[in-house]
């Protein structure tokens, strides 16, 4: 017994010297609690209440013998790294020091070897993760008949989890603000609206929505532009959610909704957009998915395909890369989840037939899309975790404000952009300027349903 307390005296002690040192190399605002409930402020100027606490020495001992991100999610995961006093998406714009890398590096080599000592023995509790994805989640090796288990893995959770931080509408990407202080709810109806305006839709188009999600757009598209609509999904739970809407709305005779993925599609459109679906297709499939689009076009037809991307890279095989972040989201999230650059796409666009019109950058919309979403998810902690656990939950809180902080940051970015099918020499046939998109709004009295 004596032995022990001796030990546990030496590591609370080495603890605190530690996070006494890197507080001073970080200046931070925030401030660590250990397990005995001492706090250890990380900066000259922290914020009261507002810290990151560790559950044992064991949490110490696990992050030195395995330094990884997934290590360091695993224990957030389950609590053993928790946040106290401030939301998670402000604790995480918190936490970000400049330079704080380069500072970390200056550690005293003598303490992090004291530190070892000290640690590296002390075991932890089990942090494995049940929810992840089984097979190859990145997507590379990808059948078609895989696509299926992929999106059913992220949006087959529970429609009542989305819920918590969608809008009453269900629609799960980006929103368009006409203004930076417009709610949520309107926000979406306003993209539901420009998209609609983008592609021209007129009564008796017929109008296939690429990934339909729980039916938001086409059930907007066939109300307030008179569209025979089209929807497809490969998620078991939008696809009910979906037909129930359509059904509540007395919209049977315009939109039909069906369980199918993108490449078994069949049929003639005047109009096709692919909302969020994009990210899930492939890079290496990125050409035929263009070309089965384009298939299912008439001449003429218009395409606008909305999808998060990343920066172009100075190589291919730079660009391929799989960094450890982007595989725990495939692994955790988004499995066969693949971000290609906004040129490779307009480029296998053109070389299927498509000519380019139209490019608009909205990420700055997406940062604050992403957001409004985990600031009302945290909000709804208690039903999300009645929903899906708190292991997805905490997961998923960590997502929403993660994704939105690379928005900010400019590491992603989100594209709409508006093509039409050619098949023949002459004009496009489209308006002359942009004042179609903008002027007055027909539909701005829409409501939520």
């Amino acid at each position: 017994m004596f032995g022990r307390t001796t030990r546990q005296q030496q590591q609370l002690s080495m603890a605190r010297e530690l996070f006494s040192h890197l507080g001073e190399l970080l200046d931070s605002r925030i401030s660590v609690r250990l397990w005995d409930g001492s706090v250890i402020p990380l900066g000259s100027q922290v914020e009261p209440g507002v810290e990151v606490s560790l559950s044992g020495p064991g949490v110490i001992g696990s992050l030195l013998r395995r330094p990884t991100p997934d290590n360091l999610l695993r224990h957030y995961v389950h609590g053993a790294i928790d946040y106290h006093g401030i939301d998670l998406f402000t604790l995480l714009e918190m936490v970000r020091v400049r330079n704080s890398r380069k500072r970390v590096r200056r550690l005293r080599k003598s303490l992090l070897a004291r530190v070892a000592m000290t640690f590296i023995t002390a075991r932890s509790e089990d942090v494995s993760v049940a929810h992840r994805f089984a097979g190859d989640e990145t997507g590379r090796t990808r059948g078609q008949e895989d696509n299926r288990d992929y999106i059913q893995f992220h949006y087959d959770l529970s429609n009542d989890f989305y819920r918590t931080f969608l809008d009453p509408n269900m629609v799960y990407s980006c929103a368009y603000y006409r203004d930076w202080n417009t709610s949520l709810e309107q926000a979406q109806l306003d993209k539901l609206d420009m998209i609609c305006r983008k592609l021209r839709l007129q009564s008796g188009d017929r109008f296939l929505d690429i990934g339909c999600g729980w039916g938001a757009l086409v059930c907007h598209a066939a109300e307030h532009y008179g569209v025979r609509a089209h929807g497809i999904t490969l998620s078991n739970e939008q696809l009910t959610l979906a037909r129930e809407k359509i059904r509540l709305r007395g919209l049977e005779q315009q939109v039909q909704v069906e369980l199918c993925d993108y490449a078994d599609a069949q049929g003639e459109y005047d109009k096709i957009a692919s909302i969020g679906m994009v990210e899930h297709v492939g890079i290496g499939n990125m050409m035929g998915y263009m070309g089965k689009i384009r298939s299912l076009l008439t001449d003429r037809g218009m395409f606008l395909n909305h999808g998060i991307t990343r920066r172009a890279k100075s190589s291919k095989r730079k660009f391929l890369r799989i960094t450890p972040e982007r595989r725990l989201l495939a692994k955790y999230i988004f499995p066969g989840g693949e971000l290609d650059h906004l040129g490779h796409m307009t480029e296998c666009m053109e070389a299927t037939g498509f000519e380019v019109h139209d490019v608009e950058g909205w990420r700055d919309h997406y940062a604050l899309t992403c957001k409004q979403w985990s600031r009302r998810l945290e909000a709804n902690r208690d039903a999300a975790i009645e929903q899906v656990g708190e292991e997805t939950y905490r997961m998923w809180l960590l997502y929403l404000a993660g994704v939105s902080i690379a928005l900010a940051d400019g590491s992603a970015c989100i594209f709409q952009t508006v093509a039409t099918k050619r098949t023949g020499k002459g004009l496009s046939g489209l308006p002359p300027t942009r004042e179609h998109l903008y002027g007055s709004r027909p539909h701005a009295d829409c409501q939520a349903a």
